[in-house]
């Protein structure tokens, strides 16, 4: 049994469609979600659906039960990520699972990201729980720096794409491309122990400005800021400053080489190379209506 948590998540759902298409038997997957009723189309697929919230552990051992392969995918609430896990972990004790696998970041060693410490405190968790682990150590998602997260219609009005990430190289990766190396990994044999660094080929903020100007027919340069410039611009278009502070403290992290790796980890998870950039920005531009 493979047991996948934050299911109707995109990422989620993009695993649980990945171990379809690899012949995991549907009822041998099971998504473990907040709320059941979202997962409905998943369920019509055959997949077992149990209730399971980070937030109310008593919840989490019978959603785990049975379960020879643990996915875990932390949540979007930044500052509860670490004790979610903490409890996740737990309950996966508790119910005898057989292996945790962890949805990480690259380079999660020694990152100096603000949203990476959560996991760091988590993978060091898992390691020191004595259960057999795996860890997918995800770049960052190409479709979050395309417009997934807005701001991609204004700086296309405005022509410059604003950020603080410099010149550094950052192997973004497509959600689908992760999603099926998650896959990949979750229905393969003796992965217990493994670690995979999971970037794409490289590319800078200047390269992702020149593919939407091709893909647009608008100009758009990338114009870089000092970091709290960066975060008064970021509130300035309504962010709250909390998140404005994360979103420009995980661009300057690119000038250290936190979203980088040379590491050849997800193509030969995929078989193939990692979506190309323009690719993914081309279907993220049309996605929010932007081509």
């Amino acid at each position: 049994m493979i047991t996948i948590t934050a299911a109707t998540g995109r990422y989620g759902r993009l695993v649980v469609d990945g171990l379809l298409r690899r012949g995991v038997p549907a009822n041998k997957i099971v998504a473990a979600v907040r709320n059941p009723e979202k997962a409905a189309d998943l369920a019509a697929k055959g997949v077992q659906v149990r209730e399971a919230d980070y937030d109310r552990p008593e919840t989490l051992k019978a959603a785990f039960a049975g379960a020879d392969k643990l996915l875990l995918i932390p949540s979007a609430d930044f500052a509860e990520r670490y004790p979610q896990m903490v409890r996740a972990v737990e309950a996966a004790i508790d119910a005898g699972v057989g292996l945790v696998a962890y949805a990480s970041f690259v380079n999660t060693d020694t990152s100096t990201l603000r949203l990476g410490e959560a996991h760091k405190l988590t993978e060091a968790f898992i390691r020191d729980s004595g259960l057999p682990y795996l860890m997918l150590r995800n770049g960052a998602y190409i479709e979050v720096y395309a417009g997934d997260l807005g701001g991609m219609d204004y700086a296309l009005s405005t022509g410059t794409l604003i950020g603080s990430a410099g010149t550094g190289k950052i192997s973004g990766v497509s959600r689908d491309d992760l999603a099926e190396a998650a896959a990949v990994a979750l229905a393969s044999k003796d992965q217990a122990g493994k670690v995979y660094e999971l970037g794409g080929t490289a590319w800078t903020k200047a390269d992702l400005a020149a593919a939407v100007s091709q893909l647009t027919g608008k100009p758009l340069v990338y114009q870089d800021l000092p970091v709290e410039a960066y975060v008064q611009a970021l509130t300035g278009s309504g962010l709250p400053r909390f998140l404005a502070e994360v979103i420009a403290d995980a661009g300057f992290a690119t000038t250290r080489g936190d979203w980088y790796t040379d590491s050849t980890d997800l193509p030969r998870l995929l078989g193939r190379p990692s979506t190309p950039l323009i690719d993914v920005v081309a279907a993220t531009l049309k996605r929010n209506r932007l081509l």
